[in-house]
């Protein structure tokens, strides 16, 4: 079976004719995980196969090409190979790319997490695995995470005490994902919510995927002071709600575990929420899996990975694929 890189962060496996989240012509079935900017075709017309709600997503972000949309578990045939999706568990509509065929399988992962975020579908994997790619954002044992009911409290008690205190709550998380996730959160506080519009227009999606995004609306600068917000880290740069003297800043991200961002942010609150998976649940899946191979994708320490896994008797590869940007 080959495997190999397509461009900066697409997969290529070209005895079968597939590709995993890029563009090219190098494969007539281009499956996209999830609509992350990094994961998307870079032509924005490529034909793909994604699932719905990926789809959805797509289209909101720029997406206008032809896709042939699957439901989890819903098989496709190719002439060389049967391809299955699995709830990854990252953002809504994320999927695994399970491929069978007579050179083995292949489970690509895309980016996923475990436990799964609770603004998702879930998680699920098939039970036999001959070949492994698997991304390695946060691939170094100072990332494990908090439990999602401890998170959940850490989040609603930060916004809880800093409206008791007067102060406006400002929650910095990427548009499409953790923004979400963090408003579900939220919801049972009944607090209205305005969240920055390039994350707004995506909301729609997951309420009628059926989560609970409790009450919110687009940001007005104008009347914003007092509710919570949920923006990016690069708008509360450009202006995002400068006209609120009293307000505090949480810092929702994986990278928020660094002891560097304590001194590199100037925020009130570091919040650990990931929509990856950390280096203990990487390995502890591995491990469960038990592949005949696993390819390392999307980290800068690819060796210390693949050192636990050769304590574990698992042979590995490096992919050098880009880091994921969106955490």
């Amino acid at each position: 079976m080959q495997i190999t890189k397509a461009g900066y962060h697409g997969i290529l496996l070209p005895d079968l004719n597939i590709g995993f989240d890029f563009s090219t012509s190098k494969a007539d079935h281009i499956f996209i995980s999830h609509a992350h900017s990094d994961h998307m075709p870079r032509n924005r017309k490529e034909s793909v196969y994604c699932t719905p709600n990926t789809y959805k997503l797509m289209k909101k972000r720029g997406y206008s090409g032809d896709a042939t949309t699957l439901n989890f578990g819903e098989p496709v045939e190719t002439d060389r190979a049967r391809i299955t999706f699995y709830p990854a568990g990252h953002i809504l509509g994320s999927a695994m790319t399970f491929v069978e065929s007579d050179l083995g399988n292949v489970l690509y992962t895309g980016d996923y997490r475990t436990p799964p975020s609770p603004a998702t579908e879930g998680f699920e994997l098939p039970e036999n695995v001959d070949y492994f790619i698997t991304e390695a954002t946060f691939s170094l044992p100072v990332y494990r995470w908090a439990s999602l009911e401890e998170l959940t409290h850490e989040i609603q008690t930060f916004a809880r005490e800093t409206l008791e205190e007067g102060y406006t709550p400002v929650f910095l998380a990427y548009n499409l994902g953790k923004a979400q996730e963090v408003m579900h959160m939220l919801a049972p506080l009944d607090h209205l919510i305005q969240i920055h519009g390039a994350g707004f227009k995506l909301c729609s999606v997951y309420e009628e995927a059926g989560i609970d995004l409790g009450r919110y609306e687009t940001y007005d600068r104008d009347t914003c002071e007092g509710k919570i917000l949920v923006t990016t880290t690069s708008a509360i740069n450009n202006g995002f709600a400068s006209n609120v003297k009293k307000k505090r800043l949480a810092y929702c991200s994986g990278w928020a575990a660094r002891e560097s961002s304590r001194t590199q942010l100037t925020v009130d609150k570091l919040i650990p929420l990931s929509d990856h998976l950390d280096f203990f649940e990487l390995i502890n899946l591995c491990k469960q899996l038990d592949p005949k191979e696993v390819y390392i994708t999307h980290t800068p320490n690819a060796s210390v990975v693949r050192h636990y896994l050769d304590n574990m008797d698992i042979d590995s590869v490096f992919l050098n694929l880009e880091a994921e940007t969106d955490d």
